[in-house]
């Protein structure tokens, strides 16, 4: 028994014919493909004379399916959708690739300068994990992760530094529309000083300010950094933040340095994958990364 399909109608007749059943009008039809209202008209016609069966009525104003042309619109449907998906299917699909970040840095770092790589890599599909739990390779699906701390990270894991962490204080520059930056301790409590979980603040005013209770002090905290370089940004208050994670407001004029001096991080910020997994993927995100970090 052959499988060779026997003779089949013209793929554009076909096609004129499943739009103008879809809209029932042969000139809105026409717009959808391209063609004039003439051509539809005369593919149809072709068609129905090749088949030697009648698909539509001819009315006034519109057009109507005829019972052989209601049957026939069903099976031609569902031929249409085996072709587009087969085509769907030929086509290489994105790669996915996940990270695992904290918030702070997803928000601040890593998802204003998304454009710039999905733009330069559209075959690869980002799904990017936030959170403050440390994510597992193996459990979570994690592809890359960036780890604030200190290498080693585990048996088995690759890491290369992103870059390290140098803490500034930035606030508002609505914050000093009437009054000069603080340069003593008197003067910066009459700002309201910003804090995260890593409260850096009691080492930054003593390295760079001077002494003073800290009682002294007024405060807000916030359980997330990116929130309180938020409240930064609203003109609450000063904060201490990562340079990296500020660079582009202070850059765009949302931020302003408020004292001089900066202070190290207790640890820096790392690109974390498995050391067995070999992926050209992973390579490019790491590469980007780098790349980005190098040019500021």
């Amino acid at each position: 028994m052959s499988n060779v399909p026997g003779h089949l109608p013209s793929l554009n007749a076909l096609k004129a014919f499943e739009v103008a059943a879809r809209h029932l009008n042969f000139r809105v039809a026409a717009e959808e493909i391209g063609v004039t209202q003439g051509a539809v008209a005369q593919q149809v016609r072709g068609l129905e004379a090749e088949l030697g069966v009648k698909l539509f009525e001819r009315l006034p104003r519109t057009l109507a399916l005829t019972g052989e042309g209601r049957r026939y619109i069903a099976d031609i449907r569902r031929a249409f959708e085996i072709i587009a998906r087969a085509t769907g299917e030929l086509k290489p699909q994105p790669v996915r690739l996940t990270i695992s970040t904290t918030p702070t840095f997803a928000s601040k770092w890593l998802i204003p300068r998304l454009p710039d790589f999905t733009a330069r890599h559209p075959d690869l599909d980002l799904h990017i994990l936030a959170t403050e739990r440390m994510s597992s390779f193996q459990s979570d699906g994690v592809d890359l992760a960036v780890r604030y701390g200190r290498p080693p990270f585990g048996p088995g894991l690759a890491s290369e530094l992103l870059f390290e962490q140098e803490i500034i204080a930035v606030g508002s520059p609505m914050l000093l529309a009437d009054r000069p930056p603080p340069k003593t301790s008197e003067e910066l409590a009459e700002f309201t000083l910003l804090h995260d979980a890593h409260n850096f603040w009691p080492e930054f005013i003593e390295k760079h300010v001077g002494q003073l209770e800290q009682s002294s002090f007024k405060g807000i905290s916030f359980s997330q950094t990116s929130h309180a370089i938020e409240a930064a940004i609203a003109g609450q208050g000063i904060v201490l933040a990562n340079r990296d994670f500020v660079q582009r407001d202070l850059e765009e004029g949302r931020l302003i340095r408020f004292l001089e001096g900066s202070l190290p991080g207790p640890s820096n910020f790392y690109l974390v994958w498995p050391r067995y997994r070999k992926s050209s993927s992973i390579d490019v995100v790491v590469a980007w990364m780098i790349e980005d970090v190098n040019k500021t």
